[in-house]
């Protein structure tokens, strides 16, 4: 299984509106590649570091594929994905692709 991250930093002075992100872009997502090859998505809400730190990630949205294959049938709309970023953020995210252990 194939697992993509899209991490937010914790920048200061950015912006990052969750519920919009939640609410709409989320969802919008999920339509836009659900039919090809999309498994699942999640979010996490970035909340605290270690002994008592500022979290390093505002939010971090994982997307889970079957494999590689699944991931590049969605990549075709990564563009449309991406252009979505102004309306919750002005953070430049981090993408990572990971194969799950």
């Amino acid at each position: 299984m194939i697992r993509v991250l899209v991490m937010y930093p914790n920048e200061s002075g950015k912006k990052f509106d969750m519920d919009y992100y939640l609410n709409k872009h989320k969802p919008m997502v999920n339509n836009m590649i659900g039919d090809l090859g999309l498994v699942r998505g999640e979010v996490d809400k970035g909340i605290g570091g270690m002994g008592g730190s500022p979290a390093p990630f505002v939010a971090i949205g994982y997307m889970y594929f079957e494999d590689m294959d699944s991931l590049q049938k969605c990549m075709v709309k990564a563009q449309d994905m991406m252009a979505d970023l102004p309306n919750f953020t002005d953070i430049q995210p981090q993408v990572q692709i990971s194969e799950i252990a």
